[in-house]
């Protein structure tokens, strides 16, 4: 099954759909966008100025996977809802991670 990541060399590279002012910071779950594109679809409280909602992107992405906000880097998106991050570390473990995340919302 296809997902809106895949592992890297250095870690793991994420495709997420963000909504700000979302009323919660939460994952949730996967969707697939009209082209066809897989994306991890998030949502934050922060509003889409001065990069608060990145910021609570980052943060929240670190708090799920357990893993410092340093290793977080947005890579792409800085001003669209559609976004690439990428996540320093064991790509593989990573997305072992994620994957037992999205699970338990279901």
């Amino acid at each position: 099954m296809q997902q809106p990541w895949a592992a890297t060399a250095s870690g793991l590279s994420v495709t997420i759909r963000l909504t700000p002012k979302g009323g919660r910071d939460a994952l949730d779950g996967i969707e697939t966008l009209a082209d066809g594109r897989l994306v991890l679809k998030a949502r934050v409280r922060a509003a889409p100025t001065e990069g608060e909602a990145n910021a609570a992107l980052i943060a929240l992405i670190a708090k799920a996977l357990d893993v410092p906000r340093r290793t977080v880097t947005l890579a792409t998106g800085e001003t669209s809802r559609i976004k690439r991050i990428v996540i320093d570390g064991d790509g593989a473990a990573l997305a072992s991670r994620l994957q037992h995340l999205l699970a338990d919302l279901k």
